[in-house]
């Protein structure tokens, strides 16, 4: 099992406003940066999502202590 604990800090720049939900306006037309996704956009109210990488399912769920973690 794969454990990530992942802190959720806003971007604070004038850069990094929102175009689209889940995407910002720092990594459009710019193939080097990273694509930037909310987790609340992400989970949508739910605790867990799927994730479908290379063919097999990862569950990547939301704990109440506010970290992330990712199982295969």
């Amino acid at each position: 099992m794969l454990r990530l604990a992942m802190p959720m800090k806003s971007p604070s720049s004038p850069a990094a406003t929102a175009v689209e939900p889940g995407v910002t306006a720092s990594t459009l037309g710019d193939p080097l940066q990273r694509r930037q996704i909310r987790s609340d956009d992400l989970f949508s109210g739910r605790r867990e999502v799927l994730i479908e990488h290379a063919g097999e399912f990862y569950a990547l769920r939301h704990t109440s202590k506010g970290k992330l973690i990712l199982t295969k």
